[in-house]
């Protein structure tokens, strides 16, 4: 029988596709080449975890889904648009992701990049839109929160140090730094955005952003551990690549073992920063033990 959490998790995937195939733009235009490759990324398969970060954390302060969706869609585009851009030649040369070939094998190196770009401006069109919060006030706190968490204190500036690590040896703390940029920015915007569409307090966005940032560092172990022992069809991508061109990860500086025992940690910290609200935040308690027990 499918568990709460599970049940939670495919219906914020279902309703997701549902809002983004709404909000994508189909034209049958010269441009369409472009929206086709828009919606080709955004719309595969996926677990949608951002989203439901985001969700649950509006949820505990009672948002109308109607507002934590339509944020929740925005960050699924810059998301996808990260993941388009991660993939190029010029980045990790990927040629597969979630079992599909990445969006510049698909169609072209060039389209790639202008969808990426296309769809990091639709998400801002959509977090600044009256219809995403009546509050104006909200909506810009959410736009420049998401615009710091995408940039180079962000997600880019994650990618910038990934890059110098293809090529020179870092510790500990700068792989942390760098996978707390990279991908535990945009974890720490979808739990945090939860709350300002919520008006949290300042001690609630606090929990929410100490659980989001032992969130994010847990599920990029993970990610480390699986691409050390998953296979490429259980990840829909290739694995073993940073092994193999000797890139220094969780797993290579800590030990298979020691990394494993570090990712339970912080999950167990993680939930406890969750305490100030009680029950209502079970779902993202699970949340935290599916990061580092996923198998893709």
């Amino acid at each position: 029988m499918e568990d709460d959490f599970s049940k939670a998790l495919r219906q914020t995937a279902d309703l997701m596709d549902k809002e983004l195939r709404t909000l994508l733009p189909v034209s049958e235009g010269l441009e369409k080449r472009l929206f086709d490759a828009m919606r080709y990324a955004v719309l595969s398969p996926g677990k949608r975890l951002r989203a439901f970060l985001l969700i649950q954390s509006a949820d505990l302060f009672a948002v109308p889904r109607l507002h934590s969706v339509r944020v929740a869609a925005a960050l699924e585009m810059v998301h996808s648009y990260s993941l388009i851009h991660d993939d190029l030649p010029c980045m990790d040369d990927d040629d597969l992701r979630r079992g599909l070939p990445t969006v510049h094998k698909k169609f072209d190196e060039a389209t790639a990049v202008l969808a990426g770009d296309a769809l990091q401006s639709l998400a801002f069109e959509i977090v600044s839109d009256a219809d995403t919060h009546p509050s104006a006030e909200v909506r810009i706190q959410l736009a420049a929160r998401l615009a710091r968490a995408i940039g180079g204190q962000g997600m880019v500036g994650g990618q910038v140090m990934d890059i110098h690590a293809e090529s020179n040896p870092i510790d500990m703390a700068t792989i942390t730094r760098l996978q707390r940029l990279k991908t535990g920015a945009l974890i720490s915007f979808a739990c945090v955005a939860g709350g300002i569409l919520g008006h949290a307090s300042p001690p609630q966005l606090q929990a929410l952003k100490a659980y989001a940032h032992d969130l994010g560092l847990a599920f990029q172990i993970a990610d480390d551990i699986l691409d050390e022992e998953g296979t490429a069809e259980e990840m829909g991508k290739a694995t073993g690549k940073d092994a193999a061109a000797g890139k220094a990860t969780f797993v290579s500086l800590m030990g298979l073992e020691d990394a494993r025992v570090h990712a339970a940690i912080l999950v167990d910290q993680a939930i406890d920063h969750l305490d100030p609200f009680g029950p209502k935040a079970d779902l993202l308690r699970h949340a935290a033990h599916f990061a580092i027990h996923r198998r893709n």
